[in-house]
This record gives structure tokens, sequence and C-alpha cells, in this order.
């Protein structure tokens, strides 16, 4: 087995239990006071539209950036037909239900983040089958009648 058939998604899922576990809060906060607030984003962005509105990038923001970056890998990788996608299919399905059975028992992952976690590893799942299945498909066509 070679690192190739480790789903990355799983990145994602590690990240956000050791920081959830470490006191990361993934929402924004909605304290005034602006000390509250400090631990909970990254940076903050003051708007040019003289409101004083400011975008605040936040810890869960990133996590769902780098689980994006990870679920396009993942489509990349199912395009391969080799033992090794076989194998990252099936640990790829027991990921998505290892997120699935942590959002519905573990509180601290009942969060939006999580959810979108976990759908990325659905979308994972799902694509990686059929994506698998059509190229399988095109490796073994014989002749030219279907298509």
């Amino acid at each position: 087995m070679t690192l190739r058939a480790i789903p990355l998604i799983a990145i994602a899922f590690i990240l956000y239990n050791v920081m959830a576990l470490t006191g990361v809060e993934f929402g924004h906060c909605i304290s005034t006071a602006e000390k509250a607030c400090a631990n909970s984003y990254l940076f903050a962005v003051p708007m040019p539209n003289g409101s004083g509105a400011r975008w605040v990038f936040n810890w869960g923001d990133l996590l769902i950036i780098v689980t994006l970056l990870m679920l396009f890998v993942e489509l990349l990788k199912s395009t391969y037909t080799s033992t090794s996608s076989l194998v990252d299919h099936a640990l790829s399905m027991l990921l998505m239900i290892a997120c699935l059975v942590e959002f519905i028992l573990v509180p601290k992952a009942a969060t939006s983040v999580f959810f979108i976690i976990l759908f990325a590893t659905v979308i994972d799942v799902i694509a990686g089958y059929t994506i698998g299945i059509r190229v399988a498909k095109r490796d073994v066509s014989f002749g030219g009648g279907d298509s």
C-alpha cells in the first residue's frame, strides 16, 4: 500500500479534532468586546465601505479551505485505476462513516465546519466510485459500439 491510498480529507478530520480538543472556537465570536474575540479568529481586515465593518477570517474558514483543497486532490486521485485506488475508496468510505458517527455523537463536532468536512467526505466517496467506474469502463472498452 502506498501513501496515495490514504484519503487526504483525513488531514482535515484530524486537524478539526486536534483544534476542537485544544479549545479553538469555530464559529464567529458574538461578543462585543474586542479582547473576548481575539482568540477566535486569525485576522480581520477593515472594509473600505466606511461603515467600520471588518472581514473576519477565523479558524473554521481556514479548515474549510484546507478541506476543499484536499477534496480537489482526492477527485484527481480518483481518476487513476490501480490497486491503491481501491484501497483509497475503501478508506474514504471508512472515513465518511467515522465523520458521520462523530457528527451525530460528539457535541464538539456539532458545528457547521464539521458538517462541511462530513459533506466533503460524502462527495469524495460518491465521486470516487462514480469516476472510478467511469474510468474503468473507458479502460476496458473493446471495439467501438457503445460509449
